[in-house]
């Protein structure tokens, strides 16, 4: 197949020259005689012709002489510039012999190939001599295929774009997030080593929970415990206060390695918790019960458990709960009894059985759902009848801070006020 040449093949490349840039452009190129609407034209076809001495092995051109432009001039005056005039001449057919820069540029710009390369691979059917209708039409549906191909590729390519532009901007919102949710483990890693380290540092320094109760240990502790104290008899304010006792009701509960406990009194409640120190050695710390959530009149103990007793006791450092300044630190003994384990409290109130006994009445409800009742008030010593428990907290139990007369009365110094109508009684009305 031969190509067409002189004015006809440079009159149809300058055509189609101008449709591409029309479309690519939106401007419309005026095509009358007058050079200046053709500049435009001339100056990209330039920007292809001056780099045809370096482009003829890579676009399949003919080779092109460098321009050494020893003086540096510009356009229009370099060796391989194409003026608007010679694009008008051109256009309209009025150059039989076109400048060969011109016709590779034209050829450059459509095609991708100078003229060498689309004589072996022609695309287009009009630039081609001697083509009959037949071989016309196959070429222009070869190039119409080829054009929608090369369309949908440049589809694919731009779908391709956009997928992975979608995908890197995706991965880099997934990278943050990451980083972010490392950053942020890191430091909530790093706060709990530091917590950890100073539970430990605290556990260590102040002895917390240094053993771990056996679960028969644990049994033996947990459960309703009578409580029974004789620091009432120290409360110097009190002139009643000669062999003065009370009794408590105490509910102790396990908790990951220790435990807590609920005091009830007559009058006043106290919370806290217990710890083993050692085997069937048990420390106690409470404090009175109150909205406040302050530590009020601290109370620390040891308490031993006998298995073979019936009657533990606990030596403390507590209050004598005296009024105003009578209030005052003392060691004491006090004594537990074991009632059993499970169930609930409940407090009873506004009942005739409050009013006759003048006292906290609570009630104690079974895992079997048998109940228990327990008068919790002070009373006098010699009305228990347990001796055992009289003399365990008598007023011998009680250590003043500091030695003081007067405070402490024993048999001697003061008469019992011990009346023939009372009657002994001991622990819990049931």
């Amino acid at each position: 197949m031969k190509i067409k040449t002189g004015k006809e093949e440079v009159g149809y490349l300058l055509e189609k020259v101008i449709e591409t840039y029309e479309r690519a452009t939106g401007q419309r190129i005026i095509r009358n005689t007058n050079p200046k609407n053709y500049e435009d034209i001339a100056r990209l076809l330039s920007t292809i012709s001056n780099k045809l001495p370096t482009t003829a092995q890579p676009l399949n051109h003919d080779a092109y002489p460098p321009d050494p432009n020893p003086k540096q001039v510009e356009y229009p005056h370099r060796k391989y510039d194409i003026t608007g005039v010679q694009v008008k001449d051109a256009y309209h057919r009025l150059v039989a012999n076109p400048r060969p820069f011109l016709v590779d540029a034209c050829y450059l710009y459509l095609y991708g190939v100078g003229r060498k390369g689309f004589e072996q691979n022609p695309l287009d059917t009009n630039l081609i001599e001697g083509v009959d209708a037949a071989v016309a039409l196959r070429l222009d549906e070869q190039e119409a295929l080829r054009q929608r191909l090369a369309t949908s590729q440049q589809e694919q390519e731009a779908a391709m774009h956009q997928l992975k532009a979608a995908f890197g901007k995706q991965k880099r919102r997934w990278m943050a997030s990451l980083l972010a949710c490392l950053a942020l483990l890191g430091l909530v890693g790093a706060c709990w080593i530091v917590d950890r380290n100073e539970w430990a540092t605290i556990r260590k320094d102040l002895t917390i929970m240094p053993y771990q109760p056996t679960q028969a240990e644990i049994d033996s502790l947990s459960g309703i415990w009578l409580y029974y104290t004789g620091a009432p008899q120290a409360r110097v304010n009190d002139p009643r206060r000669f062999h003065q006792v009370a009794n408590n009701l105490v509910e102790i509960t396990y908790k990951d390695g220790y435990f807590i406990f609920n005091r009830h009194g007559a009058n006043i409640d106290h919370i806290g918790y217990m710890q083993f120190e050692a085997p069937a050695l048990v420390s106690i710390y409470s404090r009175v019960k109150n909205k406040s959530g302050t530590v009020e009149s601290p109370i620390h103990a040891l308490l031993r458990l006998d298995k073979e007793k019936r009657y533990l006791t606990s030596i403390a450092t507590t209050w004598s709960f005296d009024m105003g300044s009578g209030n005052d630190m003392i060691g004491i003994r006090n004594v537990f009894i074991k009632q059993g384990r499970g169930g609930s409290l409940e407090e009873i109130t506004n009942t005739p059985e409050n009013a006759n006994c003048h006292c906290k009445i609570m009630k104690w409800v079974q895992l079997n759902k048998q109940t228990k009742t327990f008068q919790l008030k002070y009373r006098l010593l010699d009305t228990l009848a347990s001796e055992p428990l009289k003399t365990l907290i008598d007023e011998k139990s009680i250590l003043l801070r500091e030695p003081r007369d007067g405070v402490l009365l024993s048999p001697s110094s003061s008469k019992p006020p011990f009346r023939s109508g009372d009657s002994p009684s001991l622990e819990p009305v049931h």
